[in-house]
């Protein structure tokens, strides 16, 4: 059954929201009548592409093998986002966006956050938010690609923006985005079967980037790290980590691509552990590349990485 959380309507709530338009945008195409798309980074590339199609030359700011989380544009990026005819960012991640989109003013341009409308969550601990002086934590997880379902939300939102800029090919998006959608659906179902029949709950993560898969298929994620991967735990929360791996028998400690994977290969050598990746997807690396890997597949295989530790 599906969490109540999230349901189908959320795909379709919000989306006279997600378009921050400042003029008429419509039939705004370059000189080889495409249009002009710059996204942020590769999942919004990704999903990008599957419902462009033929129709739009999609570029991502950030490059293959960086880390988005503390990226910056430079003034080529700049140009390149002041002159699309759309903007496709995931929102919370790219904490350069807003001021960008201010410094490269542009009338024309249609602007696509594309987590707009989905619950967030908090990306700190419960002790951690209880701490914070006004009762909350302002720290929310922008990580919500990595929920098959949630990425449902975000291409229908980057349909519909594609559709406002360039309604002559309404239908190829409307059509585009359907099918890739089935295909997240598929994976979806994927996702809850496996993951219904495993033995154990907790994984361990280097960095608290799966609070949303989790969440959506019962899981628990206990991150070494917080929401930035470059992020040092500190000594306590490193001996808190490796006291719940013993008495939960965990027997694999994940890290990711793009980061070092220093502080989860301590932790597995002091609990007699092994290592795994679990690709947060915030950007394919060379090797992925040459493997012509791509969102569904590189989930796929964090599902059966996943199955794997779990079922140990």
């Amino acid at each position: 059954m599906k969490s109540l959380w999230v349901t189908r309507s959320l795909i379709f709530a919000g989306i006279s929201t997600i378009l921050m338009t400042t003029g008429c945008a419509s039939n705004a195409v370059s000189s080889d009548g495409k249009l002009d798309v710059v996204t942020s980074f590769y999942p919004m590339y990704e999903f990008t592409k599957q419902v462009a199609g033929e129709h739009a030359n999609v570029i991502a700011l950030i490059p293959a093998g960086s880390e988005p989380h503390d990226w910056e544009p430079s003034a080529k990026d700049m140009k390149k986002v002041k002159e699309a005819d759309v903007f496709i960012y995931n929102g919370i991640v790219e904490g350069w966006a807003e001021q960008a989109l201010q410094s490269a003013a542009n009338t024309k341009r249609v602007v696509v956050e594309a987590s707009k409308g989905i619950e967030l969550i908090q990306g700190l601990h419960e002790e951690e938010e209880e701490a914070e002086e006004d009762g909350h934590s302002h720290d929310l997880d922008p990580h919500v690609w990595l929920s098959p379902l949630l990425a449902q939300h975000e291409v229908e939102a980057i349909a519909q923006g594609l559709i406002t800029v360039d309604p002559a090919h309404k239908d190829d998006y409307r059509n585009n985005a359907d099918l890739y959608i089935t295909k997240l659906k598929a994976l979806d179902e994927t996702f809850r079967d496996t993951l219904a029949k495993v033995k154990h709950k907790e994984f361990v993560t280097q960095h608290a980037a799966f609070g949303y898969l989790a969440k959506e298929y019962g899981l628990t994620q206990v991150p070494i790290a917080g929401l930035s991967p470059e992020e040092e735990p500190a000594p306590d929360k490193m001996a808190d980590i490796i006291q719940f791996a013993k008495e939960k028998q965990v027997k694999t400690i994940f890290f990711e691509t793009l980061v070092d994977p220093k502080v989860a290969t301590t932790i597995a050598k002091e609990i007699n552990a092994h290592t795994d990746v679990l690709n947060p997807l915030e950007g394919l690396t060379a090797e992925d590349k040459k493997k012509n890997l791509d969102y569904i597949s590189v989930m796929t295989n964090n599902l059966q990485a996943l199955k794997n530790a779990l079922d140990e």
